[in-house]
């Protein structure tokens, strides 16, 4: 019973503890940061891990994921899933990339911030072109240059913004085809490999409460407004510093309290596992005395086979109670009572054990194994039936 005990407690005061760390006062959301790897970006308010955390503890928009190479994941409403190489709290910058490392490529077909939140840092138009690999080698255009995870062996693809495009336009070559001309959030040409785009974000403001050292989240008796949290000292807010003094306690609390049932619990577990060794060592020491120290024979009468089988048997339940709560452990044995199994009451005494415990001892004692009192229909057994002292205590043990 003890092992089962040990984790319950624990469990228990997990859930505890994790209520009170999300949610420690009422006029005060504490959310702790998360990333999806250990080189991911770290993911702190407004954003939050969607399914992780609450939604108190992300802005509206700002959901992310974490997929199955635990790449952070950002997905906007037309553009699909994008990664996020790093988020920039202090200036409120997002930096994203293709999964399959080809922004050029999400840029050309479905690139596209409508209905995000988030507006890029650069914008510039590009003309994209499909060429002939074998002829591109040949030309030189001001300010192209090849899209390497565009191309294949058979075709090499450049782009060129809007003002080379004025100065290139007569000098395009023929086998060069037109594809389209589409907004790109990152200078595309004549850098090699494409860097991250850098998208921006306006709202929650946090720039000043990130510039004061501070960290942004939802603070008032709803939940629904914006402050700033210094973890020094102070009070909570835009303009003071610090935790409020009921979100102090309720971390003391939140703490504290699941520590104390820890605690408690490994008390408990220790205190049965020294019991039971204490009742083993004991019940050893006497065997090894009986063993090194021989009686001499006795005759030891006993209860004959239908006076012990008259006395009454019960079948344990899944539930296992029983008659008397506090005495769960077989006397004779000293193990656990568990379901199903057949106990047998004595009646003068109303004592009960395993059945086939009790059995064997009454075929060569005549008295309770507990109190020792002698049952009024007891009858002698025959001679044959006599053994040692030594040997009736092993065969009861």
């Amino acid at each position: 019973m003890e092992t089962t005990v040990l984790p319950s407690f624990l469990s228990i005061s997990i859930s505890i503890s994790f209520l009170f760390f999300t949610y420690t006062a009422s006029s005060v959301i504490i959310c702790p940061s998360y990333s999806c790897d250990e080189t991911g970006p770290v993911i702190q308010f407004p954003f939050r891990i969607k399914g992780f955390l609450p939604d108190r503890c992300g802005y509206p928009g700002y959901d992310l994921t974490c997929n199955n190479i635990n790449q952070t994941i950002l997905t906007l409403p037309y553009s699909g899933d994008l990664v996020v190489k790093e988020i920039d709290y202090d200036n409120q910058w997002i930096y994203i990339n293709d999964p399959d490392s080809c922004l050029p490529r999400r840029i050309l077909l479905d690139f596209n911030l409508t209905g995000s939140i988030f507006r890029p840092n650069y914008s510039e138009n590009y003309t994209f072109f499909n060429c002939s690999a074998s002829k591109w080698p040949d030309y030189i255009i001001t300010g192209s240059g090849p899209v390497l995870c565009l191309g294949s062996a058979n075709f090499t693809v450049i782009a060129l913004d809007a003002g080379d495009m004025e100065n290139a336009s007569s000098s395009v070559p023929p086998f060069c085809r037109e594809l389209s001309t589409v907004a790109s959030p990152v200078q595309l040409t004549p850098v090699n490999p494409i860097p991250d785009a850098t998208l921006r974000w306006k709202m929650p403001n946090c720039l000043g409460c990130e510039a004061a050292g501070g960290t942004c989240g939802y603070v008032g008796e709803t939940g629904s407004e914006i402050g700033c949290f210094f973890f020094d000292t102070g009070s909570t807010g835009d303009s003071n510093r610090g935790l409020p003094r009921s979100a102090k306690y309720g971390i003391i609390i939140g703490v504290g309290i699941p520590g104390l049932v820890c605690l408690i619990a490994l008390v408990c577990y220790c205190c049965g596992k020294v019991r039971t060794y204490g009742q083993r060592r004991r019940l050893d020491a006497q065997l090894s005395n009986l063993t090194s120290n021989p009686q001499p024979m006795v005759i030891i009468t006993g209860l004959d086979g239908p006076t012990i089988e008259s006395y009454p048997k019960t079948v344990i339940g899944e539930s296992r109670r029983l008659p008397r709560p506090n005495d769960g452990t077989c006397p004779i044995c000293l193990a656990e009572y568990q379901p199903k199994e057949t106990l047998r009451t004595i009646p003068e005494c109303n004592h009960y054990f395993h059945a086939k415990c009790v059995d064997e001892w009454l075929r060569m004692n005549a008295t309770c194994p507990l109190c020792r009192n002698t049952p009024s229909e007891s009858s002698v057994m025959t001679p044959s039936s006599s053994v040692s002292s030594s040997s009736s205590l092993s065969t009861s043990s």
